[in-house]
């Protein structure tokens, strides 16, 4: 492994909608964060030659190439960040890795319980060399879920008793919207429930310090045939006489929505629900915590606020308090703006990258670990047994891992 102190090369593997997130943080975070080390956008990855290409120019990378083993090779990289499918994280990272690459790889970990185990082994096999790996959860790095974590810790809310969690987005509500790859099963491994329900399955964990051991679950696929991509099909077509081709389709393989119960170690009981048919709702992720002493709410849409109950005042002047997420002693704030300044959802990732980068400059282990993202992964894999069973109760499996020598 090339190790530059001051520098750390990065290169990222996808340029789509997490890439353009990834890049828009790593050109931000040491223009705003006085870290030990800087990151350099040195290659960024993608299969089309021009549109990669196009990619690198837009988004400040310095070069591109279309084969990300020629990048995981190269001397001059670093750390590969993984900005692609699910179906392809387990390959790309565990050679990152093995390459003596740190790695940074988006959430969820893998499309399976089993390769998520074998990129938790590489992974420790990699740390007793001093490669690191974080897994991106970002959600955990926005200011009022770092503050939400912290009133939990310090004992404000007293004993945690109930957790409900909400995800809901209704970018495919229309039955013609097409058979994209988050809809295929064997490239992301599961639909709302993995998109977007590993974000609350973390984010709940994360906050309350509490891990799943049981769900019970349904899910759903309500629209189970849809029409390919155009440039897949290639059958919608004009027929001369103002009529149109039927257009082919394919069979959706993932969840479009996902709901389950769930108990915590810690005592308390859960509700989640993920859904991508959640109609008016375009991002909607909400988490209210319910403690002996109080309670707190996040909403993702007022992202700079939280909700504060504590019941330990008087009747009287009890209720839910607005806090303001924007003063300087606040998680992250101190590197931007003055108190009652917003800041918005990209500001997460460049949050992830400071602690990333941080982390591998001082030589100690950044979170959510790639055993913190199999641990999510086991949720999931419980919930999709549990459905598949008619909502039977099921245990959500051990984080055993065997490392090879």
């Amino acid at each position: 492994m090339s190790t530059v102190e001051s520098e750390l090369r990065v290169g990222m593997v996808g340029y789509a909608f997490m890439g353009a997130a990834h890049s828009q943080a790593w050109r931000t975070v040491n223009r705003v964060f006085d870290l030990p080390t800087r990151a350099r956008m040195a290659l960024i990855c993608g299969r089309d030659e021009s549109k990669v290409a196009t990619a690198a120019n837009r988004l400040g990378w310095d070069g591109h190439t279309t084969d990300w083993r020629d990048l995981i090779n190269r001397d001059d990289i670093d750390v590969v960040d993984v900005c692609t499918p699910g179906d392809s994280h387990a390959e790309i990272t565990i050679a990152a890795l093995a390459a003596g690459k740190h790695v940074l790889c988006e959430k969820p970990l893998a499309n399976s319980v089993e390769e998520a185990r074998a990129m938790v082994a590489a992974a420790a096999k990699a740390q007793a060399v001093g490669v690191r790996s974080m897994c991106g959860f970002n959600y955990r790095r926005v200011p009022a879920v770092t503050l939400m974590r912290q009133l939990v810790e310090s004992g404000r809310l007293g004993v945690i008793r109930q957790v409900r969690a909400v995800y809901l987005q209704d970018w495919i509500v229309d039955p013609q919207f097409p058979l994209v790859w988050r809809l295929q099963r064997d490239r992301a491994g599961s639909g709302a429930l993995g998109d977007i329900g590993a974000h609350i399955i973390d984010l709940t964990q994360y906050v309350t310090g509490q891990r799943i051991t049981g769900v019970s679950a349904i899910t759903e696929t309500f629209i189970k045939e849809r029409p390919l991509p155009a440039e897949s099909s290639g059958l919608a077509a004009s027929t001369g006489n103002g009529s149109v081709e039927a257009v082919a389709t394919g069979e959706v393989t993932v969840d479009d929505a996902a709901v389950f119960v769930a108990r915590l170690d810690g005592g308390a009981i859960a509700t989640y629900e993920a859904s991508r048919f959640a109609t008016g709702r375009k991002n909607a992720l909400r988490v209210e915590i319910n403690g002996s002493l109080g309670s707190v709410v996040f909403d993702l849409e007022r992202l700079n606020e939280l909700e504060f109950y504590e019941a330990t005042g008087p009747t009287a002047g009890q209720g839910f308090n607005r806090i303001l997420v924007t003063e300087g002693d606040h998680p992250y704030m101190s590197a931007w703006w003055p108190p009652g300044h917003i800041i918005g959802y990209e500001h997460s990732f460049t949050h992830e990258m400071r602690d990333f980068l941080e982390a591998i400059a001082t030589g100690t282990d950044p979170t959510p670990s790639f055993a913190d993202a199999l641990q999510v992964q086991l949720v999931l894999d419980a919930v999709v047994r549990s459905a598949e069973l008619g909502s039977s109760w099921t245990e959500v499996e051990p984080t055993l891992v065997t490392v090879a020598a």
